[in-house]
């Protein structure tokens, strides 16, 4: 073929570009996809082409123009001819984008105008074109809604490397376009000229390779683990039910045989084989066999109700191959009418509007990163039987910006996570170890890449302890770092266990130690075995135990580090009492078990205080209800001084609010109650999202289940009008966002001031600007947010001016009305006929006088009002009100006013009397110089 020229052009100096603090890079434009491979990251917006350093920093950027000249430099053997005359300079908009390392190229297709167009580049250097070529590989038009990735395909000799792409089907659409003949469902392509066909071929050896559908589908993710393919897409039934399927190929043979091998199997998060559930994400778990994937689930087909998924997906070669009832290769018409059907392996996080997860193995743990459709990274840590840690947030974006479906790893220092936004990529650290400053805090983190390293006294990551004298979380989750136990055998004997919950290094294994001391004696028998990690134990030589315990020090020894733990020991015979929460936790506490028949032995209950929860209060209160917060909807700043509502609250003493699987509640203390509302604040948070509120009691029970929602901060992108008169309370409206949590407005020169909104909207604040204070002259002032405890900028400043000067007025009579025209000195307030109210006065008495209208010239500002009704007087002067200042204004001489009326009437015609006067100063000169 001959080739499309010059479709790239390197733009080496871009204003637009921005690397931003805490690494993080703005685009131009949109991001249409993104790749990573090795330590270079490529972006794709609407029409330039990035290559990035792994820390997004700029290497270069490409603006994607197609231009064509003249329809005889291009073959088109496969599609319609363009006309002759022709001429083509579309952008560029890729669809696809796929580093092949192999082959140190980037594959680039997508659509120029109604025309398919791909792209070999270099891999290390994106401005040389290694080949290009008009051809459809990938969706049809301009859609970021396909999947694509590189598949190995091996035959007896060696293995060839195919583009998969599979495209987003519409029921009602065609997949034909200008320059392509229609597309099937999914599509294996060459990708070098050495496979038959030519590079972007999907011709197969016999005929084409290709997987058909009827109807919609929508691809959400894919991949290939070993020989076996695995594609994910969404299905609507007939009943417009959806299915989430998955299909299996085996990558041996050639593509042809390849796609022949198809088999497939439904995704079932309600446990029957369709449901209303819709996959939005997907990352496979690393490891394995067996094959564990994650999605993120639409549980009812919105967005809102999300989960986050595990199955395993093991491929089920034994069944015949290409007979599913969705797809096929060679068509049949004796389909099944039901595929096979898959179960969760586990329900692992439930959060609204999850968008986006990456799944990633560390030790004996997988750590998830869950992106979200307002803006946050969420990291969960789950152990191998799917227990989950505490999800921590790192990193939240002030606003509502979404998180794409796909992240990727950091692949040079697999410390950060790539996290897509509308037009900006975020690089956020896995993990933030540094900022805990103890090891009981860097063990509490409970986060599979930290350790505490003995050496340097410090929690980080791993490979940054330079020797193995460290410690981190074990491989199973656990509540505490050190746990104990008091057990007593059939001889009477007492033994306390000690057990810690770690894992370390060699040195810190090696050099294991537990020292056991009571205040009034020796504790132990010197007969105690030897500790071997992770326990230790001490006989009691005393096995009678006092009646308010004995304190105890176990001091632990683990390489450098030491850990400290104070004990009570008790007899937990002695712990009895009517069964309450109170008393469950005071028996687990001192190490003993709980039963139904309350308290006893370590080795005869339960160890666990989640076995607490359960029990009854014992306190004589009524049972608190609540019906409502308010507000209940709030920024992650939270808010002071809101009120719950319900019955029964007088016993209150503290409001609890606990996220979906937060391990740290927060409470806060009740301000004021009347027994039917008390007042709290709503504390800040780091998540957003809605949580769960409670209202405790004296002995530490919590009753009801209120919600709370979390949104973003407020921002303002407008303010109307932008200035402000002096004396101040002018009314302004801001507009922007999530309006409605800002609890009161600051000036830069008066922050000492807090306005309070007179109406405030999710979109809209009204308030009145307060005074300038000693300023006389123009000045410009910052305008700040108040939110909670929090004060936020506002991007927008408004600039103060001195007061409105009014002049002089003129009143004329129109039957029984009085028509009252004032005069002001123009200035740049543009006040307007609302904020002015004015009143006629006669011997003390007010007549209201309704604005009307408003004429401007350069000097001055006329605003004309009526009085309507009035006796036949003369008003003696007018009282003008405008924000928090009343000016007293007296009728001006007899001159003033008919300057003033001829000023009315000659408005409209001062062009022309500008005109007539010119016209006869130039026939009086020409007149004079005759003479």
């Amino acid at each position: 073929m001959i080739l499309l020229p010059g479709l790239l052009f390197i733009l080496w100096g871009e204003p637009a570009r921005c690397l931003e603090e805490g690494g993080g890079f703005e685009f131009n434009g949109d991001i249409r996809q993104f790749a990573v491979s090795n330590n270079t990251v490529y972006i794709a917006t609407e029409e330039k082409l990035y290559q990035l350093n792994h820390d997004l920093t700029l290497v270069r950027s490409l603006t994607q123009r197609g231009i064509l000249v003249g329809a005889e430099q291009v073959e088109y053997s496969k599609f319609d001819r363009v006309s002759e005359t022709e001429k083509w300079n579309a952008t560029f908009s890729v669809n696809i984008l796929l580093p092949f390392v192999e082959d140190d190229s980037l594959i680039s297709c997508g659509m120029t105008e109604e025309c398919g167009y791909c792209e070999l580049l270099d891999l290390k250097n994106i401005s040389n074109v290694r080949y290009k070529e008009h051809v459809q590989v990938g969706p049809p038009w301009h859609s970021r809604a396909s999947v694509s990735f590189l598949v190995n395909v091996e035959t007896r000799t060696k293995t060839d490397t195919y583009i998969l792409a599979a495209i987003q089907q519409y029921e009602d659409k065609s997949t034909k376009t200008k320059c392509s003949i229609e597309s099937d469902t999914v599509n294996f392509y060459n990708t070098n000229n050495g496979q038959n066909g030519g590079i972007f071929s999907s011709n197969g050896e016999l005929d084409n390779a290709a997987i058909k559908h009827e109807g919609s589908v929508e691809f959400v993710d894919g991949f290939q683990i070993n020989s076996t393919i695995y594609l994910f897409s969404n299905v609507p039934s007939k009943d417009k039910r959806n299915k989430v399927r998955l299909i299996w190929l085996e990558g041996k043979t050639d593509k042809a045989q390849t796609v022949k091998s198809l088999r497939g199997a439904t995704l079932s998060i309600s446990g029957g084989a369709e449901s209303d559930s819709r996959l939005l994400a997907s990352s496979v778990i690393p490891g394995g066999p067996p094959v564990l994937w994650s999605g993120v689930f639409s549980a009812d087909g919105g967005q809102t109700n999300t989960e986050l998924v595990v199955f395993d997906i093991s491929p089920d070669l034994t069944g015949d191959p290409d007979v599913d009832p969705d797809f096929c290769s060679s068509c049949r018409s004796d389909k099944p009418k039901y595929p096979k059907t898959l179960k969760p392996k586990k329900v692992l996080f439930r959060q609204n509007y999850m968008t986006s997860v990456l799944a990633v193995r560390q030790k004996a743990w997988v750590v998830f990163f869950i992106g979200t459709g307002d803006g946050q990274l969420i990291k969960l840590a789950v152990d191998k039987d799917y227990h989950t840690t505490c999800p921590r947030v790192l990193y939240r974006a002030n606003d509502d910006r979404q998180v794409f479906p796909k992240m990727q790893l950091d692949q040079v220092d697999r410390k950060h996570v790539y996290v897509p936004f509308k037009n900006q990529m975020k690089r956020v650290p896995v993990s933030k170890c540094s900022t805990y400053t103890n090891v009981q805090d860097c063990w509490s983190a409970q986060d599979p890449y930290c350790v505490w390293c003995g050496s340097k006294r410090s929690c980080t990551f791993e490979d940054e302890c330079q020797d193995s004298d460290w410690l981190s979380i074990p491989d199973d989750s656990q509540q505490t770092m050190v746990s104990y136990k008091v057990v007593k055998d059939s001889t009477g004997q007492i033994t306390v266990i000690i057990q810690t919950h770690a894992t370390v290094g060699q040195k810190a294994l090696s050099n294991f130690a537990c020292q056991f001391s009571a205040n009034s004696h020796e504790l132990c028998n010197t007969e105690n075995r030897r500790p071997q990690f992770p326990r230790c134990t001490c006989i009691l030589k005393n096995s009678t135990l006092p009646a308010e315990g004995l304190p105890v020090t176990v001091k632990i020894r683990l390489g450098t580090t030491q850990l400290l733990e104070q004990l009570k020991i008790s007899n937990c015979a002695d712990i009895r009492g009517q069964q309450t929460p109170a008393l469950c936790r005071r028996c687990i506490e001192a190490g003993c078990g709980w039963s139904k028949n309350g308290c006893s032995w370590g080795n005869r209950g339960e160890g666990n205080d989640s076995v607490c929860q359960t029990e009854e209060s014992g306190m004589n209160f009524s049972r608190p209800e609540i019906s409502s917060i308010s507000p209940s909807v709030v920024s992650f700043y939270g808010r002071n001084y809101a009120m719950l509502s319900g019955r029964n609250l007088a016993a209150v003493t503290r409001v609890r609010i606990q996220a979906d699987m937060d391990c740290t509640p927060q409470e806060t203390p009740v301000w004021s109650n009347t027994g039917v509302d008390l007042t709290f604040h709503i504390p800040r948070t780091d998540n957003k999202g809605v949580v769960i509120v409670c209202v405790v009691l004296p002995d530490g029970s919590c009753h009801g289940n209120a919600k709370i929602t979390y949104r973003s901060l407020p921002s303002c992108t407008n303010i109307t009008p932008s200035s402000t008169w002096i004396s101040g309370k002018r009314k302004i409206t801001v507009i922007g966002s999530h309006l409605e949590f800002v609890e009161g407005v600051l000036h830069s020169h008066a922050l000492h001031e807090v306005r309070l909104p007179r109406n405030n909207t999710s979109q809209n604040l009204i308030y009145d600007t307060p005074a300038a204070g000693n300023y006389r002259e123009s000045f410009t002032s910052s305008v700040f947010l108040k939110v909670a405890n929090e004060t936020l900028d506002c991007s927008t400043t408004i600039t103060y001016y001195p007061d409105p000067e009014f002049t002089s007025f003129t009143s004329t009579r129109t039957g029984d009305d009085v028509r009252i025209t004032i005069e002001k000195k123009a200035d740049k307030l543009e006040m307007t006929l609302g904020e002015l109210s004015v009143w006629g006065v006669q011997e003390g008495e007010q007549f209201p006088c309704i604005m009307e209208a408003k004429k401007t010239s350069n000097e001055t500002d006329l605003f004309i009002c009526e009085i309507q009704g009035t006796p036949d007087v003369e008003f003696q002067h007018l009282t003008i009100k405008y924000g928090d200042k009343t000016v007293r204004l007296g009728p001006p001489s007899l001159l003033h006013q008919i300057l003033l009326i001829l000023r009315i009437l000659l408005i409209p015609c001062i062009p022309v009397v500008l005109v007539i006067i010119c016209r006869w100063q130039k026939k009086l000169t020409a007149e004079m110089n005759k003479i």
